[in-house]
């Protein structure tokens, strides 16, 4: 028995209810008080789903302190009646009248004879309504405990209304948190199939139990990803995605329709996410092996399976769709909103995936058209050259290289860099080999070729301004090579002795498409059999580390310790070497490597048959 004032009392409920996260919280505050007026002996409220499924009764008898609480989720199809509509109902009836089939508080009523029940019914959300009655004698003022009552639900409803609010304010918190994560983490990549399956892993367990990504190709739908809470069932989930007819139907009959779509039920009969005894037993007859276990069968799970199908669709154009796997209670179903924003998400980073692989691809294929595909060899040189795109998806870069076999039997080699990268610097990148390269196989000696060329650009009104270095290797009677080298302001090449010293070959001369007349002297040195040639273009010299070092002053020690090996392996080492080394910097590296095996005094010096072979790119 409580002696504070009704007054007193609803000031309490009202503070308690602005703390309560759940309304179950209040029932003390409501029921002590509401006991504690005259006339009341029993206070019993119910809480109802949809119109006849009781969740819970309880009730707090005069006298006791340790309320009868029966839950339950028992129908009770008589109680439908009573479903309130919009406004809470308060109604008298007498006891004696109460039918246990619609009142299943009657039972507890019935102990007091000759009593009245004073219930107000009233609607909490549209999942549900509940009740809060009284039992009164004779000696209770009935309008007076009427009034109380409405004043109790009036907190309650407001106390309900407050926490949905909240939980909606909280949830749209975290959707927007899960959203913005999703963003961060589908955009840090731009592999197609890795930002696929991150769109599935991002999703699980925070939105569904189960995800499916598809593409959509010419020829239909394609399955690229899946995940689920457990392992078994994502298992199962791939071979849904890659082989299950009725799912590959519906992807197909959504075409472009960029509304998510919910399905459950008897809209899931004949899938593999239905929620029947056949699912049921499949699921317990395949539990056992770990493998063939249906997503979301009703077999084990406490709640009825929905799968959600959203488009992507990403600048007017369909990309592909996402299929979410529920197993939970419907008030934990994402919104159609948040889905259609996630999908939007998903659609940009996928679709930018998409679009950087076309691209890379295609500078790809055009990076290789610019570049020879066969290097010329005898058995007199190890030719070898390597070719890295700094940042494929930029542009085309302006690096090049070629090797030439002369008339004299010597080899020209020559490599060069066009200032920039893109469509001009490809198409600068193609009139300098191909203008070399015929000149060179003519017998042009390397000074004139440059000349040349640079006369060439000119006369091209050419924009950009390119470097380059042209080298002839003729062999010697006494076992040895002449090295002739010219530069355009290009990085020097570097020699490789067979003792294992490096020396930088020392020349110079002004950059080409500059000044309209401009001459090119050449500089000359012998190399032994063993003896390494390496020309490289910038990108492998400014290679930069975190600390600011450029792979330029560790590149004799890095060469020279690739004494020995051949052509091909001292090209790709140091490519990869420069690439590992550079924390900054995106330019691409081009190697042309050649060793000098030498010939025997008085062997013939003139050409050798030659071989083709496919350089290393």
């Amino acid at each position: 028995m409580v002696d504070d004032t009704w007054s007193s009392a609803l000031h309490r409920l009202w503070q308690a209810a602005s703390r309560a996260e759940e309304v179950s919280a209040l029932a003390d505050d409501v029921y002590a008080p509401l006991l504690a007026t005259p006339g009341v002996h029993l206070v019993v409220g119910t809480r109802w789903e949809d119109p006849q499924i009781l969740r819970y009764m309880r009730a707090l008898r005069a006298g006791s302190d340790s309320p009868v609480i029966t839950a339950t989720a028992r129908s009770v199809p008589e109680a439908a009646v009573r479903e309130p509509g919009d406004e809470p109902v308060v109604t008298r009836i007498p006891v004696a009248g109460l039918d246990d089939a619609g009142w299943p508080e009657a039972e507890l009523l019935r102990r007091t004879p000759g009593a009245t029940f004073v219930v107000c019914t009233f609607r909490l959300d549209h999942r549900g309504w509940a009740s809060l009655g009284v039992g009164v004698d004779a000696s209770a003022d009935v309008a007076a405990v009427e009034g109380r009552l409405a004043q109790a639900v009036d907190v309650i409803v407001a106390c309900h209304t407050g926490i949905i609010q909240r939980g909606r304010e909280a949830r749209r918190g975290a959707d927007d948190a899960l959203l913005a994560e999703a963003s961060l983490q589908m955009d840090s990549s731009l592999d197609v199939e890795e930002t696929l399956r991150r769109v599935a892993r991002i999703a699980v367990p925070a939105v569904a139990e189960g995800a499916l990504v598809h593409l959509l190709r010419s020829e239909g739908p394609e399955f690229v990803a899946a995940t689920h809470v457990s392992v078994q069932h994502r298992r199962a989930l791939e071979e849904i995605g890659r082989e299950n007819p009725w799912l590959a139907a519906l992807l197909a009959r959504r075409g472009e329709d960029e509304d998510t779509v919910f399905l459950s039920g008897p809209e899931l009969d004949g899938s593999p996410f239905a929620d029947t005894a056949e699912a049921t037993e499949a699921t317990e007859a395949t539990e056992g092996d770990g493998d063939g276990a249906r997503p979301g069968a009703a077999g084990g799970d406490r709640h009825s399976t929905v799968i959600s199908v959203s488009t992507l669709r990403a600048r007017d154009r369909v990309v592909g769709s996402i299929t979410f796997v529920y197993q939970r209670p419907e008030a934990r179903l994402p919104d159609k909103a948040f889905l259609r924003s996630l999908a939007t998400r998903a659609a940009l980073s996928i679709d930018n995936a998409l679009l950087y692989e076309l691209r890379r691809h295609a500078v790809l294929s055009l990076q290789e058209h610019l570049l020879p595909s066969q290097l010329p060899v005898t058995d007199q040189w190890d030719l070898s050259a390597s070719y890295e795109v700094g940042d494929p998806m930029l542009d085309v870069g302006g690096d090049f290289y070629d090797a030439v076999t002369r008339p004299d039997g010597s080899i020209a080699l020559l490599i060069g860099d066009v200032c920039g990268r893109g469509a001009e610097a490809a198409a600068l990148t193609g009139l300098a080999r191909h203008t070399l390269r015929t000149l060179l196989e003519q017998g042009t000696d390397p000074g004139t070729a440059l000349s040349r060329l640079n006369r060439a650009l000119r006369q091209e009104r050419a924009s950009r301004f390119l470097t380059a270095v042209v080298t002839t290797l003729a062999p010697r009677a006494d076992g040895t090579a002449l090295l002739t080298t010219c530069s355009a302001g290009h990085p020097s090449p570097l020699v490789l002795r067979s003792d294992g010293t490096v020396s930088e070959v020392l020349t110079g001369g002004l950059l080409l498409g500059v000044l309209d007349d401009v001459s090119y002297e050449s500089h000359e040195e012998l190399i032994g059999p063993d003896d390494t040639v390496v020309l490289f273009t910038d990108g492998l010299t400014e290679s930069r580390e975190a600390g600011g070092a450029f792979f330029e002053s560790i590149l004799p020690v890095r060469l020279a310790a690739l004494r020995g090996f051949d052509a091909a392996h001292i090209a790709e080492s140091l490519t990869q070497q420069a690439k590992a080394y550079r924390a900054s910097g995106q330019d691409d590296i081009a190697l042309l490597v050649a060793r000098w095996t030498g010939v025997p005094p008085g062997a013939d010096l003139l050409p050798h048959p030659l071989q083709l072979v496919r350089t290393a790119r």
